[in-house]
């Protein structure tokens, strides 16, 4: 003998709980929250290394000015091939 008759099935349960959230209101922040939030945040930012400009902390920047410098700084070995071609050829001295 089943008293499935007293009891409500599954889905009139989840409805019933369901309404109860729904009656209850909404949870809020305590007042100044996001204040707070934000003053904590800022305190505990690691300090800026003075040494390091803002825009060197950017990786583009970096591999920009590495290459600027590379390419400033050599010793003309990739222009050579082109310099040899428009000299005229000597006679090589024996």
């Amino acid at each position: 003998m089943s008293n499935s008759g007293s009891k409500p099935d599954a889905d009139q349960e989840w409805e019933a709980l369901l309404q109860q959230l729904r009656k209850q209101h909404r949870a809020q922040p305590r007042p100044f929250f996001y204040a707070r939030v934000q003053a904590r945040l800022t305190a505990q930012q690691p300090p800026r290394g003075w040494w390091l400009p803002d825009w060197a902390r950017r990786p583009a920047y970096v591999a920009l000015l590495g290459m600027l410098i590379l390419a400033v700084s050599g010793d003309g070995a990739a222009l050579r091939p082109a310099m040899a071609t428009n000299q005229p050829a000597s006679s090589s001295p024996h």
